[in-house]
């Protein structure tokens, strides 16, 4: 940088809306500036740093490796202002916002419905936004501050983000009561394949699952009739049918009409984790919400 004196506040907030939205346009109405004045914020940005930053493409502009540098150093300081223009108090029964959670349905069911609950007395004045987990966009839109933090597992975590254990799930066999496969409460390995199963994929076209990898490596297989994209639907299918499905033992923990089992083979289970961006790391509100959640997890 040329001159530390050049760079102000409204640089590098422009800098951070240019870096999310690699679009001058889009960028501009974020910030509620005019074309021009955030191409002048981008000239200038240019001078000091004595670098392009960001150059034209197809649909917008392209960082360049010196802007993609700058990138997590320049949300940091930013984070950090935030933090600092936050009240020193943070009084959960006098907040008012928007909190904003990407969860899949399976996290809805289990996590999210007592951690509203827990808001609702503690901190009436939180308003609770739940979206739909994509991993493919989770990480753009936390950075861009379009949701506040992410119910994911280890695996699916995108790389940069903070992240705090919730809990370890595993997996359970799951059909209804008096249902013919089962003996004295269990269910056999060999009964276990001889009936038809559902299972859960996100995109509702996969047949096979981490219970069958677990399966072939003892030489056996099953007959997956059912594939859903959604934990939500399972319990009433199973209740009224005679199938067999392995779920998340949080899912049909208390499902009415219901036997729970450990399936009769290993299968291994999951984590769950909170992730979010350095962003709203330093939030006073956030730090207590992200408190609360993990309370509930572990209270479960």
């Amino acid at each position: 940088m040329r001159n530390l004196k050049s760079l102000d506040l409204n640089l590098l907030k422009t800098f951070d809306a240019l870096l999310d939205e690699r679009n001058v346009t889009r960028a501009a109405e974020r910030l509620s500036l005019t074309q021009p004045a955030v191409s002048s914020m981008l000239t200038r940005l240019r001078e000091s740093f004595d670098d392009p930053l960001f150059v034209r493409a197809r649909y917008g502009i392209v960082p360049t490796e010196r802007a993609l540098a700058l990138a997590k150093p320049v949300k940091r300081v930013m984070a950090q202002i935030d933090a600092l223009l936050q009240p020193e108090e943070f009084v959960p029964a006098d907040c008012e916002m928007t909190f904003t959670l990407a969860a899949t349905d399976y996290a809805l069911s289990v996590i999210i419905v007592p951690f509203f609950s827990l808001l609702r007395q503690l901190a009436p004045g939180i308003h609770l936004s739940v979206q739909r987990a994509e991993d493919s966009t989770i990480q753009a839109r936390l950075e861009r501050g379009e949701i506040d933090l992410a119910l994911l597992t280890p695996e699916t975590t995108p790389p940069d983000l903070h992240i705090r254990h919730l809990y370890d799930e595993r997996y359970v066999c799951t059909l209804r009561k008096g249902h013919p496969a089962l003996d004295k409460g269990k269910i056999s390995l060999d009964t276990f394949c001889q009936y038809d199963h559902a299972l859960v994929s996100l995109s509702g076209e996969n047949f096979a699952g981490v219970t069958d990898t677990a399966l072939q490596a003892l030489g056996k297989k099953r007959n997956v009739v059912l594939s859903v994209n959604s934990f939500l639907v399972l319990p009433p299918v199973l209740q009224t049918t005679d199938l067999i499905a392995v779920v998340p033992e949080r899912l049909v923990r208390d499902g009415p009409g219901l036997a729970v089992m450990p399936p009769p083979l290993d299968i291994p289970g999951f984590t769950k984790v909170a992730a979010w961006h350095e962003r709203s790391h330093l939030s006073a509100a956030h730090q207590w919400l992200r408190q609360q959640l993990a309370d509930v997890c572990r209270e479960q």
